[in-house]
């Protein structure tokens, strides 16, 4: 089955008119993520890993490979458990940039939601959303930008 739009797995909600199959989400591109979190994550000293769905993970202690660090952060919690802490979430409005920030039950665990994205607006709506491109980063763990912004122990 086809549908008009971009829907979110989560809640069958649906905008915008691309034809996709029905249950698939459309990945936002990847230049306008890293655009939209190199605006949000404006910590000199905060480096960041952000995988294929939006999800992003800020390291406030990075330690050897940013990848490795972020990948094991998001495989325990990115994944949705319903009925646990797991199936948490929040939404922030955000005012850097047209969207949403959805959270988690980490608190260095982002997914970013662009305004196109839900059916409809609600926080309900960009909360599923968030946490089902969440569930997906967590489980497919694809990384598509590190943000090193660790200052050379030489130059320290």
């Amino acid at each position: 089955m086809r549908v008009q739009g971009r829907v979110c797995p989560s809640n069958g909600s649906r905008s915008a008119s691309v034809s996709v199959p029905y249950g698939m989400m459309i990945a936002v591109d990847t230049e306008i993520l890293i655009n939209v979190w190199q605006r949000l994550l404006t910590d000199p000293r905060k480096s960041w890993v952000l995988f294929e769905h939006g999800t992003c993970v800020v390291l406030t202690a990075p330690d050897g490979d940013l990848a490795e660090q972020a990948t094991e952060i998001l495989k325990e919690f990115g994944p949705v458990h319903a009925g646990s802490s797991a199936g948490d979430f929040g939404v922030i409005d955000l005012r850097d940039a047209e969207g949403w920030a959805v959270t988690g039950h980490h608190r260095d665990v982002l997914t970013y939601v662009g305004p196109d994205e839900p059916g409809d607006q609600s926080e309900l709506a960009v909360g599923l959303c968030g946490r089902s491109k969440r569930d997906q980063d967590g489980t497919e763990l694809r990384i598509v930008h590190v943000e090193d912004k660790r200052v050379p122990a030489d130059l320290a």
